[in-house]
């Protein structure tokens, strides 16, 4: 009789971190693997903020902090949401989390019972759905292909909507596709929603300021502020600000839903660590000069990878707005046998091979919900893409 409870029984480990995985095998290995899996910034935190956990170490702040957090923190929150969002919040709309995915987690614990259905865009970020199903949800998927940008349309939501739904998971810009929505695809969400009274919004904005081309970022409780009783807003430090190993991530919201999701988090992690959260408050508070340039780096790297992607046999990419991630299509190489007499029957396939034979690590589009795709990470250095790429146009070009 196994000791396992039976709610691990849809869930799956986590897709990238495993090929995050395989790729660190084969380079220990002494294998010269170009790892393109990973979704996380290659900059390091900006020099203000490591200094400001460090002198929060030195001034003695290592102890436990309130569950919601410091209020130095919580004053920081609340005051970017207003300053960048236009969102009027309260310090005790705040909630914390260890990583935007605790956020995600403790919300989906605290509302989500049998049964309750969450609508999910797809391509998704992998972990909405398996929380959605650890708590017994049921994800109701919304395919948003090439056709529509990969982007939910007023229409299919208000399709997907039934008296079951919960949840609406929304993700600007988007994980894995770099999608963006504009205000006017936002507005007509909203007006769904709108007539929709039961359906809640939790609108994942963790690569707010990681956008390009002039595309001017917007969340959906700031286009409709008839949406803000229902609306919880995510955010947190780890993409913009290169913190992804500090763990914080941040949410706002109708205060019944925060109070709830402070005493989850009161019987878990407790908080985020307090040296994270003073560094954080700097972060916040602080100007974002390091973001442009580095902007500018993302979007060259971009243009190069959909450039590059574009020139190999088979393969399409679409040029996302924001993130640092493409989707490009590898749908030519499906039914095509590699040079070691490996058939492509689908994108699991086609980027296992790719490993394998062109020791390139990427992600395929199974793992996000919709095939045949696959996921690049373009926040590596510009010599590595550019090395990887060739690889890529080299494999597809062997394709029988």
């Amino acid at each position: 009789m196994s000791i396992l409870a039976k709610r691990l029984d849809a869930v799956k480990p986590s897709p990238t971190i495993a090929v995050t995985t395989k790729a660190a095998e084969l380079k220990a290995k002494g294998l010269d693997v170009i790892g393109l899996g990973a979704g996380e910034p290659d900059f390091d935190t900006p020099e203000h903020i490591r200094n400001a956990g460090k002198a929060a170490i030195d001034r003695g702040e290592t102890r436990y902090t309130p569950t919601n957090g410091m209020p130095a923190l919580r004053k920081a929150i609340v005051d970017k949401f207003k300053r960048e969002n236009g969102l009027t919040y309260t310090a005790d709309q705040v909630t914390l989390g260890v990583g935007g995915k605790q956020v995600i987690f403790n919300a989906v614990l605290a509302t989500v019972q049998d049964g309750d259905e969450v609508v999910i865009p797809t391509p998704y970020w992998v972990s909405y759905s398996d929380i959605v199903l650890m708590f017994g949800g049921k994800p109701v998927f919304v395919e948003c292909g090439e056709n529509s940008r990969f982007k939910l349309s007023a229409e299919a939501l208000e399709a997907a909507i039934t008296p079951k739904t919960k949840w609406l998971i929304l993700n600007s810009p988007n994980n894995p596709t770099g999608a963006a929505y504009t205000e006017k695809e936002l507005r007509g969400i909203a007006d769904v929603l709108l007539r929709h009274p039961h359906v809640w919004v939790m609108t994942d904005d963790i690569y707010e300021h990681l956008t390009y081309d002039g595309f001017k970022f917007n969340t959906i409780a700031q286009v409709e502020p008839k949406l803000m009783d229902r609306t919880l807003t995510i955010n947190g430090v780890s993409k913009a600000f290169s913190m992804t190993g500090w763990r914080l991530g941040y949410a706002c919201g109708p205060l019944s839903l925060i109070k709830a999701m402070n005493m989850v988090q009161s019987q878990s992690a407790s908080h985020p660590t307090s040296i994270t959260q003073s560094a954080s408050v700097v972060a916040l508070n602080d100007p974002l000069d390091f973001i442009a340039p580095r902007n500018e780096a993302f979007k060259r790297r971009r243009d190069l990878v959909v450039k590059m992607l574009n020139e190999a046999p088979g393969i399409t990419c679409q040029t996302p707005e924001g993130a640092f991630y493409v989707y490009p299509s590898c749908a030519g190489a499906i039914g095509k046998t590699t040079p070691k007499g490996r058939k492509i029957t689908n994108d699991t396939d086609f980027v296992e091979a790719l490993l394998d034979e062109a020791l390139v690590a990427v992600v395929q589009g199974a793992a996000f919900g919709l095939s045949p795709y696959f996921r690049i990470s373009y926040a590596t250095a510009d010599e590595a893409l550019v090395k990887a790429c060739t690889r890529i146009q080299a494999f597809c070009a062997a394709l029988k």
